[in-house]
């Protein structure tokens, strides 16, 4: 009577470049957008950083990863490693 659990779709998956990997099972990425201005409508690059959980401490700076959205692993980190979309040269 075990039915299949659907993936939660209300948590939110981000792309973005890894920045740095200096702690342990945790890597900082950066995350940019465009939003255009609302009355000049020139668009503005705007950028983010999130704290990010990599349990096999397998990410190297440069990387380019999707994160998912995760319950509060700690007092910074609200998202976890998804998929390793492009590794740096």
């Amino acid at each position: 009577m075990s039915e299949v659990k659907k993936e939660n779709t209300n948590r939110r998956f981000l792309k973005g470049r890894v920045i740095a990997t200096k702690m342990d099972k945790t890597a900082v990425i950066e995350v940019e957008s465009k939003r255009r201005h609302p009355k000049y409508e020139k668009i503005i690059m705007r950028s983010k950083k999130y704290f990010v959980h990599d349990e096999k401490s397998e990410l190297n700076v440069g990387d380019f990863i999707t994160i998912r959205e995760t319950r509060p692993l700690s007092k910074n980190k609200r998202f976890a490693l998804h998929e390793i979309l492009e590794r740096a040269k």
